[in-house]
């Protein structure tokens, strides 16, 4: 009964993630900001889609769990935007480990210790599982802002060699991807969407 407790504790922490706002915005419900559940939900779906263009093997139901818990430590450490500053990128690595070692702890041990194990793989991205689900995170923003005639990138004056080392894991992941985020790239950099750089 103590670990359905602790189950169902967590699972009403993460309705929290509902409500952590990110850059990119949802064109067709007017330009809102998307949550980092939607985004959660929608990298794993797109995973499953696009597991086929795999270039190495790749165990895709575990990747897609890591896309699912990847964003979870934003409850306690906020968003922090791809192309922040660099004192904010650096300073957002201390801030999501604390909060996966509170979120993740709420679970009963066994769990708590292979979600927690899974989420730091992730965040390495040394295992192929890893690299393809965090190719699968870079790549949706790009498609999202194909998709809004810049968004973001525009928003936040982003330069085009951010956004292909952001995407850098589909060269080996997914090399189709690869070259279809590199030609995406350089349409918005011709309509100036992406800044030179």
């Amino acid at each position: 009964m103590q670990d359905l407790q602790q189950q169902l504790a967590f699972i009403v922490e993460m309705d929290r993630l509902k409500a952590v706002y990110r850059q990119t915005t949802v064109k067709d419900d007017k330009g809102r900001f998307e949550n980092s559940a939607e985004h959660s939900w929608h990298i794993a779906v797109m995973a499953h889609v696009f597991a086929p263009m795999i270039a190495e093997p790749v165990d895709i139901h575990r990747a897609c769990l890591m896309l699912l818990l990847h964003d979870i430590v934003e409850i306690d450490a906020g968003d922090t935007f791809a192309f922040a500053s660099a004192a904010d990128i650096a300073s957002k690595a201390d801030k999501e480990s604390e909060a996966a070692d509170r979120l993740f702890g709420l679970l009963p041990d066994s769990q708590a210790s292979d979600f927690r194990t899974l989420w730091q793989e992730y965040e390495d991205a040394e295992s192929a599982d890893a690299r393809f689900a965090k190719a699968m995170d870079c790549l949706l923003p790009l498609i999202q802002n194909m998709n809004n005639e810049g968004g973001s990138w525009r928003r936040h004056q982003v330069s085009r060699s951010k956004v292909v080392a952001r995407n850098k894991y589909l060269e080996h992941s997914a090399p189709k991807l690869w070259e279809y985020a590199l030609e995406q790239i350089d349409i918005a950099l011709d309509k100036g969407w992406l800044q030179e750089g």
